[in-house]
């Protein structure tokens, strides 16, 4: 399997595993060489303001945050868990209502343990931005644990003991 298609198949089951995202729409246009490009279709279900039209700017937040994973999964050559460590937006103006929104994420730099990232979101014009930000995702984030290892296991209710009266 080519580092393309792990890439793209990782990028598609992060759009479908996680139930925000699946529930936003993102689909993923290109991912490869440290870059993610997605996309989330305009919906009147995402519009923040019903005035305005404008898409909320959580939708936004949410994209430039799965596309800079997406884009730290297209950098490494082995699979590993992250976690975003921290995410500053600067949102430059409203996107355009009716539009679709994309978001371009170049993981620029990775260490041993840590992936930073750069993206833009926007609707007709990468150099018209609708916000940009700068990330930084924990590697290994699950420390080599399966999923789930983390969570509590569920507590039974103890037998009691002891004579009854």
């Amino acid at each position: 399997m080519s580092d393309n298609e792990q890439s793209r198949m990782i990028a598609t089951a992060m759009n479908e595993g996680s139930p925000q995202a699946k529930a936003l729409g993102f689909t993923t246009l290109e991912i490869g060489d440290a870059v993610a490009i997605l996309k989330v279709p305009y919906r009147p279900e995402i519009v923040g303001d019903p005035e305005t039209g404008v898409i909320a700017g959580g939708v936004v937040t949410t994209l430039l945050d799965h596309a800079s994973g997406q884009a730290v999964h297209a950098s490494m050559e082995t699979w590993t868990s992250i976690a975003t460590l921290d995410l500053r937006i600067d949102y430059m103006r409203p996107a355009e209502p009716g539009l679709d929104v994309m978001a371009r994420a170049h993981c620029y730099k990775l260490t041993r343990s840590i992936a930073f990232v750069r993206a833009v979101a926007y609707d007709r014009d990468p150099e018209d931005p609708v916000a940009t930000a700068q990330a930084s995702f924990m590697l290994d984030s699950s420390a080599g644990k399966k999923p789930g290892a983390n969570l509590k296991p569920s507590r039974e209710p103890r037998a009691k003991t002891g004579s009854v009266d």
